[in-house]
């Protein structure tokens, strides 16, 4: 059962003692009630967690250690590669559970999935709009920022009346070293 509550008032928090009745039974809970201004934030930090406060995410143990493994080191890891990092923090993790874990993140917005041809999804923690250089020499996939101003129709050419919704920007070669 998932359940939801939005307090109208202007307190961040406060507790709550409720009762549930069911025909499997009684359960007693107290929660935390967020006020409407609040509740679907995505820069607001769960105590004691690095994950962010997302309306319909739950926290769990595993959810925080594989966004922990995506922030520590933001080299765009594959799920393989998270899985392997994620282990030594926590042992009984299975690759499943982090497959899961990173579909939720990227569901949610706090990870970004990146795909390059025919290779592993790559998981990029970085929100700002940017697009991707892979080195083809050495396999680092770098971000790169898009210099502001600048259209995507002053690069390419758009059939008329085309609305662009969303693009992605993947560029593959090496970097020369003088």
């Amino acid at each position: 059962m998932r359940l939801a509550l939005v307090a109208q008032e202007k307190t961040s928090y406060r507790k709550r003692k409720l009762d549930f009745h069911s025909k499997k039974g009684y359960i007693r809970a107290e929660i935390q009630v967020m006020n409407s201004s609040s509740f679907p934030t995505s820069t607001a930090k769960r105590k004691d967690s690095i994950l962010p406060t997302v309306s319909g995410l739950r926290l769990t143990r595993q959810r925080q250690e594989v966004y922990q493994v995506l922030m520590d080191k933001r080299d765009h890891p594959t799920a393989a590669e998270v899985f392997r990092r994620a282990k030594l923090r926590l042992p009984s993790i299975s690759l499943a559970t982090v497959y899961n874990c990173l579909e939720a993140l990227v569901k949610h917005r706090l990870v970004r999935q990146v795909n390059f041809d025919r290779e592993p999804s790559r998981y990029c923690p970085n929100l700002v709009e940017h697009g991707h250089f892979q080195d083809i020499d050495t396999g680092i996939i770098h971000d790169i920022t898009l210099k502001p101003g600048v259209l995507l129709e002053d690069v390419i050419d758009l059939p008329p009346g085309a609305c662009v919704s969303e693009a992605e920007i993947t560029l593959r070669g090496s970097i020369v070293k003088p």
